[in-house]
């Protein structure tokens, strides 16, 4: 029996094949871990750890049994609308992520809360620019009330704001205006005038910051998106900023990275742009879980964290 580990784009493979190999072996089982494209036997291969693979690199393994994720996302596995109903598919939750992303967030509200972009900018002209009114008023949105959108959601009403959350279907947190399914999605707009996109990727949500969408925005919001760079069609974003439908935006994901040095983001005055770094998966939290997830393979228990595969996460 043994475990491939498909990540082309990915440096630290050797260290994932070592950890696996040792947290396996914890728990009793030898297997091999192998890196894709060398693998000795696929007949042996009932497991695949991957992050962005190639589309056709998991057909070679005809008695596959889990595809796991190397991180939370799993729209680069989903993208396959062919894979067979007996793969499960699991993803990675780490706490570290997850204060990672919230962490991140936080620093993008309060700089635009607190204008710090406005400031920087007048840096650079040596002026002062005192203001009698040094914040910005801001209702969050959260676009996504999964883990990462419920956590940052709750830190954001912990700092005294008034704090509402969208998702596919209802939600009930504490302290959260939530709002759920298209017929709720305009009152959901018009309760916020800064946007947090954590939606997952899937079939319904590609494309889904468009035109349409920001003319159903309160004017002047200002849009943050860490979820995936196909959620938002990039010129229909410039068309807003330049329109006023919306105030600004921060973007940590694009559709193309590293994004091209010719791409209009670059030299727009109200984009702010960081190279998805918003959060990282830790290596050490998720080997673990994968491990894991091998023998409760074997032994036919339930799977850690596997996703729902007509829902898309």
């Amino acid at each position: 029996m043994s475990l491939v580990i498909i990540a082309p784009s990915k440096n630290n493979k050797a260290y994932w094949q070592k950890r696996l190999e040792e947290e396996l072996k914890a728990r009793g089982e030898d297997v091999k871990v192998e890196i894709w494209p060398e693998v000795e036997n696929a007949d042996k291969v009932l497991m695949a750890v991957t992050w962005k693979h190639p589309q056709e690199s998991l057909y070679a393994y005809p008695h596959l049994k889990v595809v796991s994720s190397m991180g939370a996302g799993v729209d680069h596995i989903l993208k396959d609308e062919h894979l067979p109903l007996h793969w499960h598919i699991v993803r990675i939750v780490d706490e570290q992520l997850t204060r990672g992303m919230s962490n991140y967030l936080l620093a993008a509200v309060l700089n635009y809360h607190k204008q710090m972009y406005h400031y920087y900018e007048l840096q650079k002209t040596h002026s002062w620019g005192y203001s009698e009114t040094p914040e910005v008023e801001l209702q969050p949105g959260i676009l996504g009330l999964g883990e990462l959108g419920t956590d940052i959601a709750l830190k954001l009403k912990g700092l005294g704001f008034k704090v509402s959350g969208y998702s596919r279907t209802p939600k009930d947190i504490m302290g959260i205006s939530t709002y759920a399914g298209e017929d709720e999605l305009e009152t959901f707009l018009q309760q916020t005038n800064m946007l947090i996109c954590l939606l997952p990727l899937t079939k319904n949500t590609r494309d889904y910051l468009n035109i349409e969408f920001f003319r159903k925005c309160k004017k002047g919001t200002y849009l943050i998106n860490v979820a995936r760079g196909s959620h938002l069609v990039e010129e229909d974003l410039i068309t807003a900023l330049d329109q006023g439908l919306l105030s600004g935006a921060t973007l940590d994901v694009f559709r193309q990275e590293p994004l091209p040095k010719e791409h209009p983001f670059w030299d727009h005055p109200k984009v702010f742009i960081t190279p998805h770094i918003a959060s990282v998966t830790n290596p050490d939290a998720a080997i673990p879980q994968v491990a894991e997830n091998y023998v409760r393979m074997l032994h036919n228990k339930p799977l850690l964290n596997k996703i729902d595969r007509t829902a898309g996460y």
